[in-house]
């Protein structure tokens, strides 16, 4: 494992949260943090012990190296971040409650990494000695720049060598510069071979539908459809080698019962299902699924225990309030065994 080493690229925003379960500016009180994608699961795999670089385009005042800063704290190479005139993307969280659903508002139109261009970051030399690249759907989606750039890493990381992941994590709120997600994205994937996907990523970002995948409002989910849509991303993009696919069953803003599914061409794996029943925070438990996923796939003998461990490191994320999943490889191995009770460790 002392050879592997992970690049992500992607959009970092400055996060500003009403207090506990207020409405936003309930009160006049916003609480600021970071948070991106992307960086997310560099964060993940710092924590676990990985060599883990994460690149981006922040603007060049306080804000910007204020967010550098945190994430060298983490352990993240940050060595390969772009600097350019221009703002931090924000994103405003109210956290739902019970039946009232969280809320997310993003302002990060003309964000330095939405103003950059495709020749801002020499991807040759940035991956260099890696062994594998991340991206998600998200980055694509801010701007024609940050596709270009998106394309541009996805090719060099393939010519280079390098193993490819990309979550599709389709938001239809931020497709807005006169690109359909399905236009830039069935492209983009052509040159992935690890693909993270939820219920609706397949059909809005690659025009890909199975007969269906049950209600998810409902609580229902019909585990033979998942196998025939990642089996029909396999066939349609030979060079995928794998499709995971995160199941999460809303019962309420608090309680989701969390798992996933993992399909490689002949294996059809199915995890563990979590009930959460007390959400803390579950803005970024996606990005903790990739980053537990991508560290399982690089550590364990097999896929199924590195989708065990991808679906214990995100239910652990699901306590944890910010973007960032602040768990160690211990404690996740631990709730991946079994345990689960919540007893005090003394």
């Amino acid at each position: 494992m002392n050879n592997v080493k992970v690049v992500t690229f992607g959009e970092i925003m400055l996060r500003l949260k009403s207090p506990a379960y207020e409405r936003l500016m309930q009160s006049p009180v916003l609480e600021a943090t970071f948070g991106g994608g992307e960086a997310n699961v560099s964060v993940s795999l710092a924590n676990y012990g990985l060599n883990t670089s994460f690149v981006t385009v922040l603007p060049d005042n306080d804000i910007g190296k204020a967010c550098m800063r945190e994430l060298r704290g983490f352990g993240v190479d940050v060595n390969d971040i772009v600097y350019k005139p221009g703002r931090m993307g924000i994103y405003y969280l109210e956290t739902g409650a019970v039946q009232r659903p969280s809320k997310v508002i993003y302002d990060r139109a003309g964000s330095a990494i939405a103003e950059a261009n495709a020749d801002d970051i020499n991807w040759e030399k940035v991956l260099a000695g890696a062994t594998w690249f991340h991206i998600t759907g998200i980055t694509p989606a801010i701007s024609q720049g940050a596709a270009d750039l998106s394309l541009a890493a996805v090719k060099a990381a393939k010519k280079l060598g390098l193993h490819v992941s990309c979550d599709l994590n389709y938001r239809k709120n931020l497709w807005k510069y006169g690109k359909t997600a399905d236009q830039v994205m069935r492209e983009l994937v052509k040159y992935v071979d690890t693909v993270i996907a939820n219920e609706e990523d397949f059909q809005k970002a690659l025009l890909l539908k199975a007969e269906s995948v049950g209600s998810v409002e409902e609580g229902e989910l019909n585990l033979e459809n998942y196998k025939a849509i990642a089996k029909l991303a396999m066939e349609t993009y030979p060079n995928i080698q794998r499709v995971a696919i995160t199941l999460r069953e809303s019962k309420s803003a608090n309680h989701n019962d969390w798992s996933a599914c993992l399909y490689n061409g002949k294996e059809f794996f199915v995890s563990r299902k979590y009930r959460i029943t007390d959400i803390v925070d579950r803005v970024g438990g996606g990005d903790s699924f990739g980053g537990g996923l991508i560290y399982g796939l690089n550590t364990y003998g097999n896929e199924k225990d590195a989708l065990e461990f991808a679906v214990a490191a995100s239910c652990l994320k699901h306590t944890i309030p910010g973007d960032y999943n602040r768990m160690s490889v211990s404690e996740v191995e631990s709730l991946m065994k079994g345990s689960g009770s919540g007893r005090v460790q003394r």
